[in-house]
């Protein structure tokens, strides 16, 4: 069992809770807005959930996952987060969160700037290029023909290799990208964004990115 803080709980960030505690873990699940407007959503999640603050969230977790519109990254407090694995399912929208002149340029990514962000974390892009309605109703046994795989990406093997496990627990296999600076291969507009695909087409549609 591991104890995991969820920043953001909007369409994804309440699917992995939910797929979590499914699977065994204890949540601690924040938004912006206070604990005060969770509770419908932990009373669903049943024992093993609580709601809390952004801080608390931080603090509580093992590992912590990072779900908040982008232009909020700044707000999310790197102290708690220091030497934690942090996962990142964030996407850039300019029409939600303004331009951001280093992405529109081209000279990082969206996980590269919460990595820049939490430099004493261990940041890792995961569930970043899933529809939150596939993330409990699509993964499928190891072996199975055409098991639907996800991307990763970090700076950090250590990171890649626990989401990697958590994808196994939904049903998904995994493709390592590497790095942060390859990332962007997963990121909207690419041909690997939010399509189902198995390990074969989700290799080949990295291979198909354009930066």
């Amino acid at each position: 069992m591991t104890r995991v803080g969820i920043i953001g709980a909007g369409h994804i960030g309440s699917t992995l809770a939910r797929g979590l505690v499914d699977r065994g873990h204890r949540v601690v699940i924040s938004n912006s807005r206070g604990p005060e407007t969770l509770t419908e959503l932990v009373a669903g999640l049943g024992a093993n959930a609580s709601a809390g603050t952004v801080t608390d969230a931080a603090a509580a977790g093992e590992v912590v996952i990072v779900s908040v519109p982008l232009k909020a990254y700044r707000d999310i407090p790197a102290g708690p987060l220091a030497g934690k694995i942090v996962l990142d399912t964030n996407n850039y929208y300019w029409e939600r969160d303004g331009h951001i002149a280093e992405l529109d340029e081209k000279q990082t990514t969206v996980t590269g700037l919460l990595q820049r962000h939490l430099p004493e974390s261990e940041v890792v892009k995961a569930f970043n290029h899933i529809r939150s309605s596939d993330i409990l109703t699509t993964g499928a046994p190891a072996g199975t023909p055409d098991r639907h795989a996800l991307a990763v990406a970090s700076d950090h093997p250590d990171a890649a290799a626990w989401v990697a496990s958590w994808y196994d627990a939904f049903g998904f296999d995994t493709v390592d990208i590497g790095s942060l600076a390859e990332s962007w291969r997963v990121e909207r507009d690419q041909p690997a964004y939010v399509v189902p695909q198995n390990r074969e087409e989700l290799v080949a549609n990295l291979a198909r990115a354009t930066r």
